[in-house]
């Protein structure tokens, strides 16, 4: 099945509907008139609860059932929302700029004001940059992080490459080990640490500024989409060699590979994009899927937590 969509709701924006709900917007465009999207938080009282995955899918169930989809284009069962029953729409670029404008901000905010000042001054433009997660909310507490959304993929490449600077100029400041420990166990993933880390270190896609860690978000966007359903043919581990990394920080992560039976694999969990370059060996574990036109993947991130799922370098430049 193939659709031609196109959409204002783009991945890493919020959506809140009347009942108080957040969601996170996962996929760019509609299915059947709803955002594909996932429960992160919930309004009680003056404040905000943030959910674990298991915690919004037992709210849905048991209070908004409305809101659980099996998308069928994805072969998996997540949460939607239709367009009528959002009540405000979160939107990262919108959020960076109230933010700069802000009197008294906090100290989260104030650290996020100096970093965008700090990329302001090296010529970086402000307009392809927005901020999502509890900072696009305002449910931040005084150890959330910063998480940066950049429009476009050579600006994102262009601020990886200024971080790296930065970090050489000690500007900012590579994560240390108290910060990579808790960076790994947040992300509860399925290599070492020691792999974990060496991975990460390589990506320049996080950094700490005043000992607060900020990450970078690739969201490029395509003026029309088009959506091939994929089938589920269950789980499958792999090595191959990858011969295209040009896509690797998109959302999705996309990495070309040569391989007989597989084309490519495609990541929708933040802790695997970039994980490999050009040239590099990878071995992969997730779900082998098989589209309507025969077209074969691995996709990795076929939950939320990704768990027995990963992409790591096996052989490297």
């Amino acid at each position: 099945m193939r659709r031609k969509v196109t959409s204002c709701f783009q991945a890493k924006d919020f959506i809140q509907t009347k009942e108080g709900l957040v969601f996170a917007v996962v996929e760019q465009g509609l299915e059947n008139g709803k955002v594909l999207c996932f429960l992160r938080y919930q309004k009680l009282g003056i404040s905000w609860q943030k959910l674990a995955t298991s915690q919004a899918n037992q709210l849905l169930k048991i209070q908004y059932p409305q809101y659980l989809f099996y998308s069928q284009v994805k072969s998996a069962n997540l949460h939607a929302v239709s367009v009528a029953d959002i009540s405000i729409h979160h939107q990262p670029r919108q959020r960076l700029q109230l933010l700069l404008a802000k009197p008294n901000p906090d100290k989260i905010e104030q650290d996020f004001i100096d970093l965008c000042q700090l990329f302001q001054e090296q010529g970086v433009k402000l307009n392809d940059l927005g901020v999502t997660g509890s900072l696009l909310l305002g449910a931040q507490n005084s150890n959330s992080d910063i998480d940066l959304v950049v429009y476009g993929r050579k600006s994102f490449y262009q601020l990886r490459e200024l971080i790296r600077l930065l970090i050489v100029e000690d500007k900012l400041q590579q994560l240390d080990e108290s910060a990579w420990l808790d960076s790994y166990q947040r992300r509860s993933c399925d290599l070492s640490y020691a792999d974990y880390v060496w991975h990460e270190q390589r990506k320049y896609n996080k950094a700490l500024i005043q000992q607060r860690k900020f990450d970078l978000n690739l969201i490029e966007r395509s003026a029309e989409q088009e959506s091939i359903s994929y089938q589920k043919q269950g789980a499958i581990i792999i090595r191959a060699r990858v011969i295209d990394a040009q896509y690797a920080f998109d959302y999705p992560a996309r990495f070309i590979i040569e391989h007989q039976d597989v084309a490519e694999v495609v990541c929708y969990t933040a802790t695997y994009t970039g994980q490999a370059e050009q040239g590099e060996f990878i071995e992969v574990s997730g779900q082998l899927e098989v589209s309507s036109a025969g077209m074969t993947r691995i996709l990795v991130g076929s939950t939320r937590e990704a768990e027995g799922e990963y992409i790591k370098v096996v052989a490297h430049l």
